[in-house]
């Protein structure tokens, strides 16, 4: 059976957006070993990505009935979650010892003596 153009360009997406769910890994191994609060992620970008991820999910199911599809960009949404969820986590972690840091007083080098 010959395959068509269609099917070629399915395959081609399938693949590009499967891969995509590994890109995420080197952004989510960097966030969970940031410990400045991972101050360079954007919550508008990767809610956004994920929000876009979700629509295309129920595009897949409700108009061209493909679960495959919806599947990896299900992945995607997913990878987008977890991102915004650790950068959250990392972020009040960060606020949270500044806290503690600011709170401890310092000894004195030189104690009053009275």
């Amino acid at each position: 059976m010959p395959v068509t153009t269609a099917d070629a360009a399915l395959l081609v997406f399938t693949a590009c957006n499967t891969a995509r769910i590994l890109a995420y890994l080197p952004q989510i191994v960097k966030i969970s070993r940031d410990r400045q609060g991972a101050a360079a992620i954007s919550y508008t970008t990767w809610t956004l990505f994920g929000v876009s991820h979700l629509s295309t999910v129920a595009y897949a199911v409700l108009v061209v009935d493909d679960w495959r599809m919806a599947t990896v960009f299900a992945g995607n949404t997913l990878c987008c979650v977890l991102i915004v969820t650790l950068t959250v986590w990392k972020r009040q972690d960060y606020a949270r010892r500044r806290a503690q840091e600011c709170s401890v007083p310092y000894p004195r080098a030189f104690p009053d003596r009275r």
